[in-house]
């Protein structure tokens, strides 16, 4: 009987975890569409230099970084995923958010610099451990690369 309990309680944990999951990244994903499209007149390169018929008047380093924690159905999930192989989806997005909010927050330093150009753009990431070895507790995203104000030169 005891085992019947616990066995509903981590389903209803589950279910519930998975509910508020889903909304907070479908959230996420919807903010993140509408700050990138306010962005989108920056250009953004992982080139080390620049055209040459382009002229840069002024330069400065941009950082943007972002940690996304995983949620419980994320991570019961991913547990299942490893004992089949494959493809671990439920991180795939987490990563996706976290890569995508990482190069947000990098543009719109570059646009608060008046850049109009970000270039050789770079993005590192790391995973954070959680309290029991192995498990992922989230994923961090550094994007960083060089705010230009550019034009071209006749």
């Amino acid at each position: 009987m005891d085992s019947l309990i616990t066995l509903a309680v981590t389903g209803v944990v589950l279910i519930v975890a998975w509910v508020i999951g889903s909304s907070v990244e479908s959230s996420h994903f919807r903010r993140l569409i509408a700050r990138e499209q306010t962005l989108s007149k920056i250009m953004v390169s992982n080139l080390k230099r620049l055209p040459p018929n382009w002229c840069a008047t002024s330069s400065a380093l941009v950082a943007g970084e972002a940690v996304i924690a995983t949620d419980y159905f994320k991570v019961f999930a991913a547990s299942l995923r490893k004992l089949f192989g494959g493809r671990v989806r439920s991180y795939e997005t987490l990563v996706e958010r976290a890569r995508r909010e990482a190069i947000v927050r990098m543009l719109e330093q570059a646009r608060s610099a008046g850049a109009n150009a970000v270039w050789n753009v770079r993005i590192e990431t790391t995973t954070i451990q959680g309290k029991q070895q192995g498990k992922s507790a989230g994923v961090e995203v550094l994007a960083y690369g060089t705010a230009l104000v550019v034009s071209e030169r006749h």
